[in-house]
């Protein structure tokens, strides 16, 4: 089979980032597949690179898939990485693929889903009684889109508490988060329409966010919502802050979003405290992922 490799122009580029592209398709024009590789930028992470291989199921085994993956390792080489991630479902055709290709798996994830719809009393109340618990020295905010302007500073520097989850083998590096890089992040959210809801623990002596949890949900607020992330500040784990703020999102995205069906989070393996948060809150595992690692 002939099969022609294409470079395209991808003019997006965002304080974090840009994406190259490449398409794989026959001398007459048809396409047999995609490759993406998001180059990394910002601080702590110039050395990484994300790829994405697509390959049409007809056209699998033909080297169309290992013809794209040659041109982004070429790309990520020539852009300086040392190291280059791509996920795939357990068990898939891209599992194989990638374990076949020199990449080396370096954790493991599992998918949760939390459905909203058809909800009894017992089950609503629960979560109420639990976002409503008291938390003594701490108290919940919340915030749509950008995070108000004298939290801004404490919310950003909470950052950190995300510096030590579990990532197991992954070369992720850590991330520098400023108050520029948290309103880019919340405008990217608005910017492709999506509705960005933020939960924060607060420290009560000083008035402080200690803590947050993410959650995106599509914009016609129809569908599943997405938890970007929760985590604690190390010197204020122990309190049950991560559950506490977790169902303080489930009850807003229930209240604000009615017709919203569920909401999906993944979670390392490894990462034992935020799935046994999961599983107390409801949320029922539905597949596993592999995040895969080939070094430069």
């Amino acid at each position: 089979m002939s099969l022609r490799v294409t470079a395209l122009a991808d003019p997006e580029r965002t304080s974090s980032g840009h994406r190259l592209a490449w398409l794989a398709a026959r001398d007459d024009g048809e396409p047999l597949g995609s490759a993406f590789l998001r180059v990394f930028t910002r601080e702590g992470q110039e050395h990484l690179a994300e790829l994405q291989v697509n390959v049409h199921s007809a056209e699998r085994r033909r080297r169309v898939g290992s013809r794209l993956l040659e041109a982004a390792v070429a790309a990520a080489r020539e852009a300086g990485r040392r190291s280059v991630l791509a996920q795939a479902d357990a068990g898939t055709p891209g599992d194989h693929f990638l374990a076949a290709h020199g990449f080396r798996r370096v954790l493991a994830l599992t998918y949760a889903r939390l459905p909203l719809q058809g909800w009894d009393s017992d089950r609503a109340g629960g979560i109420d009684a639990a976002a409503r618990r008291p938390h003594p020295g701490y108290r919940l905010v919340s915030w749509r889109g950008t995070v108000p302007g004298e939290l801004a500073e404490s919310f950003a520097a909470s950052r950190r508490a995300m510096d030590d989850m579990p990532m197991d083998d992954t070369d992720y590096g850590v991330v520098a988060w400023d108050v520029e890089r948290v309103l880019a992040a919340a405008r990217a959210v608005a910017d492709r329409g999506d509705l960005l809801t933020t939960v924060a623990a607060v420290d009560e002596s000083d008035g402080s966010v200690v803590g947050f949890s993410e959650l995106v949900v599509p914009g016609g607020g129809e569908g599943d919502g997405l938890h970007y992330g929760t985590g604690v500040l190390p010197e204020h784990r122990g309190h049950g802050l991560g559950h506490w703020m977790k169902a303080e999102s489930i009850r807003l995205a229930r209240a604000d979003h009615p017709a919203l069906a569920g909401l999906v989070t993944d979670t390392a393996d490894s990462n034992t405290h935020m799935r046994a948060v999961n599983d107390a809150l409801g949320y029922v595992p539905t597949h596993r992922a592999l995040e895969y690692q080939l070094d430069l």
